[in-house]
């Protein structure tokens, strides 16, 4: 039995008012440092993953470390695991998207997995190099418990992919910052335990 705990990196700029992210650089803020702390708190009581695995940019590696502190498990930076990549759409808000670009931004509402993102990735681009991440740390680390730390977008994705679901009910599942979803894979059968749990967070909150 391999064990997966897929989390989202803690909270930074840009979530609210919502931007598109994508591959912008953004560092945790106060609130999303507390966030990792608690995170890592909370995988450290109830896991011993043998590894952790984050997304390139350094909000998901800085969360990544917090676990790694707390585990003592070691972490390594992954492109597969990178946000979205939103092209002409990168930083801009939902209502600046829409003004510029109506008929894509409303494909992205309405059927996700049909949109084309100017001069960005499509979600099927996002599956297949999400899949390709969870095949390699599967087949070096069998058995095992690991974690990924990603974003909101590949984490919907590879959710997805493990219940055996389309990209399109890709607005379906919902990612909060710091967020724990654990799955367990038996005989390459997913089965899902846990998805988008926040209790450990409950006492975390802005300016405390």
């Amino acid at each position: 039995m391999t064990r997966i705990i897929l989390t989202r990196h803690g909270h930074v700029d840009w979530i609210a008012p919502e931007r598109f992210r994508g591959r912008a650089e953004l560092p945790l803020s106060e609130l999303g440092r507390r966030q990792a702390e608690a995170l890592a708190q909370r995988i450290a009581e109830s896991w011993q993953p043998a590894a952790i695995y984050t997304s390139t940019l350094s909000r998901c590696v800085d969360t990544g470390a917090a676990i790694a502190q707390a585990t003592g498990a070691p972490a390594q930076a992954l492109d597969g695991l990178v946000d979205t990549d939103y092209g002409q759409w990168q930083g801009l808000t939902h209502d600046e998207v829409r003004q510029r670009w109506p008929e894509e931004h409303r494909l992205w509402l309405a059927s996700p997995d049909m949109a084309m993102i100017p001069g960005g990735e499509s979600l099927a681009d996002v599956l297949a190099r999400g899949t390709r991440v969870l095949r390699e740390v599967l087949h070096q680390h069998a058995g095992k418990t690991l974690v990924l730390v990603g974003h909101d977008s590949i984490n919907r994705v590879l959710l997805l992919q493990c219940l055996g679901l389309p990209l399109s009910r890709y607005w379906r599942l919902k990612q909060d910052p710091c967020c724990i979803n654990v799955f367990v894979i038996e005989e390459d059968a997913f089965t899902l335990h846990r998805l988008n749990e926040t209790y450990h967070l409950a006492g975390v909150a802005a300016g405390s």
